[in-house]
């Protein structure tokens, strides 16, 4: 695993992101802003795992890439479970 980076919610994402991956993550964004959720505190970092970039905000959601369909999944956290 390689460290990647860090940047809070809102910010500028890293140029070497996926369209797709890039796509997910706005899509985090505007559902935490239509939700009222306060995440102005929260920041994203990014990890690379075999080559592909993971991407995991401060509550736990996880953004993952697949290479070869060129999309990115969207796992949120589930209430009570263990991290």
């Amino acid at each position: 695993m390689q460290l990647g980076t860090r940047w809070s919610v809102g910010g500028q994402t890293p140029d070497r992101l996926p369209a797709a991956v890039v796509a997910a993550i706005t899509q985090v964004e505007r559902e935490l802003a239509q939700q009222g959720v306060d995440a102005a505190t929260w920041r994203w970092t990014l990890t690379w795992l075999e080559r592909k970039p993971v991407v995991e905000l401060d509550d736990g959601t996880v953004i993952r890439y697949d290479a070869v369909a060129d999309t990115a999944s969207i796992h949120e956290p589930v209430d009570g479970e263990e991290e």
